[in-house]
Order: C-alpha cells, then structure tokens, then sequence
C-alpha cells in the first residue's frame, strides 16, 4: 500500500513516517511550506533529512500565499473584531487534510498519515469515528471536528495508541535526526506566543486605543487595541483597581476592553455557529454530550441543541469560565468526537 506521510520536521511526524515504513507501506513525504517563519519544531530541512534517512521519496507543496490569505489574515482580523481565533483547526481542515488528501490522490496514495495524537475507527454499525488519543494530555482531536466521514476513512494517525514519551523511544531507537527535537505549542506564525506583534504585522495601523470599563461602564484605564486581549486574560489589564480583574467581554465596534471578577466570566452556554457534525445528528432533538471549550479544557457536561442554518445551542449543567467568542466549542461522548461548531456568543 501506497501512503502519503505528511512531515513538519517535528519528532511526532517524523515518527508516524518511520512507524509507516515499518508497517510495510510504500511511504512517500510531503511537507508543506506555508509561511516565510516557522517554529521551532516545523522544519523542511530536518523533514527531508528524516526522509533520506526512512529511504522515503520526499516532496515539498508550497501554499504560502493561500495560507496567508485563508489562515493568518483571518486570524488577524478575528482578534482585531474581538475574538480568540484557533487557526490550527483551519490549518488542519483545509491544509493538512483538503489539499493532502487531493495530493494523495494524484500520487496513488490509499491513506494519508500524519503525526496528530488522535484515533481512527469503526463503530458496530461500521461507521468512521474520530476518537481522542490514549494519551488525553497529548489528544488533538479538538483540532480536528471539521473532517468528514469520508476523509476519516482515509486517513491513518500511528501515534493515537502512544504516549510522548513512547514516540521519543522511537525516535532514539531509530537514529532519527529528530529525536531529541524540543517541543513547541506555538503556532507556526506567531514566534514566541506575540500574537499582538503578529497581528499588527499582518494587518498594519488596524488597531486603536479605547477604554477599559468595568461592568457597570465606568472607565478604569485605556487600552492600545483589543487585539492585546482575549476573555479571561487577568495579566497585563495595566490596572491598579486594589482586586483581582478579569477580561470578560471585548467590543470591538466601540473599542472597549470590559473587565470583572472571576464570577462575571461564568457563563450558563454558548451559541454556536458553522457546526459540523461526523455524521448527521438524526434530528433536532437535544442530545447530551462533555463540551470542550478551548484546547486545554477538560470538558463540561451539557446539552447540544442543534438548530436550523448550521447553528447549535450549548447549555451546560454548571457555568462554565471564559466562554471566548472565536474558539470552537467539541461535542463528545466518552472519548468519541460527535461535531463541534465556533462560539459566536456566550449566554451570561
């Protein structure tokens, strides 16, 4: 079998190639170059270098002029309207998955492989699913909602069953260029978490100073752009209000940063809009699922109201904190993702 192993030049990647050309298949690596500045952990050197080394035949696709266009600008300007974007759920969707799975095809790859920590499989009804990795801490199927049936059925993620350091042995075991690479959780075009900085690059001169208020509308301080915020930040408000502040709401339109105690960010849903889901959700009955807010939230039982349009209702048992406009809000039950749409708004 002929396989396509997406390679970033990370450990994780370079080791789903190796665990592919173990398994027998003729694996050919892409990586893709999508912007001028990378991470730390995404080189196509170090890629192409792991490649010779697995005897692997290697590509390079170069997409940057569209991934500044369909990726980084609208990520800019999300947080320039208010929002918290997560730009990796869009990297994944129409980058890593899109356009691999079309290059796949015209290279006579059956399946597609990449480095994510998450899970493939089949329910009794025969049905593709998308499962969390055994590992929870590593697990990155919150990245990855928007794949379709059809797209799960092709794909192969080898790390799913492993933990970190289970794909470092790997690595050391095989030699590998990679295997001592450190690890990054920034994203690829914003170097050093300066997200302020990487919007004001992208879009110049677009942000403008405003007032900070409290819940009430009284005026606590000034702000340079709400670009420089994202709801529940409780660092760098530049206030000296004598309590513990809390960014609760950003309205972009009048330019003001409102702030609160930790109670006002408690939020009892969230209206969501563009909901996938893996598989039709059946009817418009509510159904009961652990709802992830952000990455690195550990879920919240609640009630998921699909409605018409794409949109759905989420309604937790318990408030649940900083319920950020831009972020995607995942379905699951147990371990398995049912869909997940973006937070339009939060229900106080």
């Amino acid at each position: 079998m002929r396989v396509l192993v997406a390679m970033s030049g990370g450990v994780d990647s370079s080791v789903a190639a190796a665990l592919a050309v173990e398994s027998g298949a003729e694996a050919v690596g892409l990586s893709l170059h999508l912007s001028e500045g990378a991470s730390r952990c995404c080189s196509i050197e170090d890629a192409r270098r792991v490649a010779e080394q697995l005897g692997m035949r290697f590509y390079v696709a170069r997409y940057v002029e569209r991934f500044r266009r369909e990726v980084m600008e609208p990520f800019a300007d999300a947080y320039l309207e208010g929002r918290t974007p997560i730009p990796c759920v869009a990297c994944n969707k129409r980058f890593k998955f899109d356009a691999l799975l079309a290059r796949a095809r015209l290279l006579g790859a059956e399946r597609l492989v990449t480095g994510h920590f998450a899970r493939v499989d089949r329910d009794e009804a025969g049905r593709w699913r998308l499962r969390r990795a055994a590992d929870r801490a590593k697990d990155q199927s919150y990245f990855l909602f928007q794949l379709a049936p059809e797209q799960l059925e092709r794909v192969w993620f080898p790390l799913g069953g492993l933990g970190k350091a289970q794909v470092r042995e790997h690595a050391r075991r095989l030699g590998l260029v990679t295997a001592e690479k450190p690890e990054s959780h920034e994203i690829c075009f914003v170097p050093e978490g300066a997200y302020a900085a990487a919007v004001e690059r992208l879009r110049p001169g677009a942000g403008r100073p405003g007032e900070v208020v409290d819940e009430a509308g009284r005026v606590l301080g000034r702000h340079a752009g709400v670009h420089r915020f994202t709801v529940g930040q409780r660092r760098g408000l530049g206030l000296a209000a004598g309590r513990r502040l809390y960014v609760t709401g950003l309205d972009a339109a009048a330019g003001r940063v409102r702030v609160g105690d930790a109670r006002a960010l408690e939020a009892r849903g969230a209206e969501l809009a563009q909901v996938s889901w893996m598989g039709a959700p059946g009817d418009t009955r509510a159904l009961r699922a652990s709802v992830q807010v952000r990455y690195r939230h550990p879920g919240a039982k609640a009630w998921v109201e699909p409605r018409p349009g794409g949109r759905a209702r989420v309604v937790f048992d318990e408030p649940v904190a900083a319920v950020s406009p831009g972020q995607a809000a995942v379905f699951y039950e147990g371990d398995v993702v049912l869909g997940g749409g973006w937070i339009e708004r939060s229900l106080p």
